[in-house]
This record gives C-alpha cells, structure tokens and sequence, in this order.
C-alpha cells in the first residue's frame, strides 16, 4: 500500500479494490447489501444479488445474546460465498464486546462496522490481530474523523485498514450537510492528508429507510406505493453520497443496486 500524495488510498479486500482514484468523482464504487444474520433467506438471497460484499447486521438488544448472535454468524458463514461486513447494533456498550468475539469466528479478512471514539480501543486489538478493516464512524466532523484515524494509528492499526464513515445522520443535521463533509474530507484526501486520504464508506441508505415517507402507507397516490417510494428514497440516498465521494455504499434492495451499478 502506498501514500502517494493527491491519491486515495488503496484498500486490497479480498480481491476487491477499494479506493485508489486519484480524480473526483471518477471512481468505481464497491457496494454492501445489507442482510440480517438470523435470516438465512435473506443471505442465500444477496449470494446471487450483484453486490461486492455481504454485509451481516446483527440486531441483538442486550450483552446477553452475544452467543446466539455467534452461532447465527457460524450458520451464515456456511452459506455465503461472498466478501463480509460484520455490522454491530450500534449500542457502544454492546458492541465493545460483541465485535470481538464475532472477529474471533472469522478465518479470512472482513470489513468491520464499526468503532468510534468510545469503542475503537475494545475494538481494534482484534481488528489488528485478523487483519482485518475497520469501518471508523465519527459524527459528521472533518476534525473528529482526523483525530479518530490518528489514535487508531497511535494504537497500532496500519492506516491503510480504515474505512471513513462520517455517520451522515441524514434524519438530524439534514443530508446536504452530511454530504458536503463527505466532499471536504475527500477533497483533503486528495490534497495529501494522509490522516484523510482512506475510503469512504456510507450507511446513507439505511437512514433514508427510516423516514416517515418510507414507512407510511398514509400519502395520495401520486407518491407511489411504499414499496416505490423505498426504492427512490434509497436509489436517490445512493446517488447523493456517490456523487459526494462514497467509494463503498452499503444498501438493502439488491435490485437498486443492480440500478446503482449501470449508472457508474
């Protein structure tokens, strides 16, 4: 892995070349589907979808659960025959320890999401000690993201294993803010920071999917069925973060990704 200055690093994922451009937005994006690791259906699904990697989302709501959410990884790992993400529930208190002991079940690199300025420290050992790469969200804060990349370095994760996720919180600060950070970083990536020059990667599409709009039948005809409206809300998130910068962009519909994928 290099730094070359006004280059995006490259990130070599289990055959799949994330990042590396050196022009913007002239870029090949790699995508996610997002699936729930206790639903079988849903895996053997995106095994035959068009996305890159299969992401794993695990849903559980107390510390408790930590071994039922190990052994439906170990079924899951037995179907897919894909790249993985492993994603947390986003709870801190939980997925301090609930991502190394998924990580501890994994024979081959996988994308980790994710650790932030509360977790990375429980996180990252294990990251390191697999090799594998670490989604590190900080909140929407060009500042905060360089701070968080300096401290995974200073505890010894390589920077070349770093995913930027800039948590664009669509639903709080408003999308166009979100994105515009996404540029910023980017842009100074490309400029030679070498705290700033990772991949970026973005959950946009699973904030778009919890908006009233998407999850109501209670609108006049001319707005579609929900199903419709879920469908441009994700494909229109996808399009916005993509044109910002995402080089990885993780969704749930797999034909929407097949759409993502002609339009680049």
């Amino acid at each position: 892995m290099n730094e070359t200055l006004n280059k995006i690093r490259t990130i070599e994922f289990n055959n799949i070349k994330i990042g590396g451009e050196s022009s913007f937005p002239i870029f090949k994006p790699v995508f996610i589907i997002d699936t729930n690791v206790a639903n079988p259906q849903e895996i053997e699904q995106a095994n035959h979808s068009e996305a890159d990697i299969i992401g794993l989302t695990f849903d559980i709501e107390t510390e408790d659960e930590i071994s039922k959410a190990t052994a439906n990884l170990k079924k899951a790992l037995q179907i897919i025959d894909k790249p993985i993400m492993l994603k947390g529930t986003g709870n801190n208190d939980i997925d301090r320890r609930l991502l190394p002991e998924l990580m501890k079940q994994l024979t081959q690199p996988a994308i980790i999401a994710w650790a932030n300025d509360n977790t990375y420290k429980d996180i990252l050992p294990e990251v390191i000690k697999g090799n594998h790469v670490i989604v590190l969200r900080s909140p929407i804060d060009i500042n905060i993201t360089k701070e968080l990349n300096i401290l995974s370095q200073d505890a010894g994760l390589d920077l070349n294993k770093i995913l930027i996720d800039t948590d664009i919180g669509g639903l709080g600060y408003g999308f166009e803010y979100g994105y515009s950070i996404m540029e910023k970083i980017k842009l100074e990536g490309l400029n030679g920071d070498k705290y700033l020059n990772m991949p970026i990667i973005s959950f946009a599409c699973e904030e778009s999917l919890k908006t009233k709009e998407t999850k109501s039948d209670n609108y006049p005809p001319s707005w579609g069925n929900r199903k419709e409206r879920e469908n441009f809300f994700e494909i229109a998130s996808a399009s916005a973060v993509l044109a910002a910068g995402a080089n990885v962009i993780v969704m749930k519909n797999s034909d929407n990704i097949k759409i993502m994928k002609g339009l680049c």
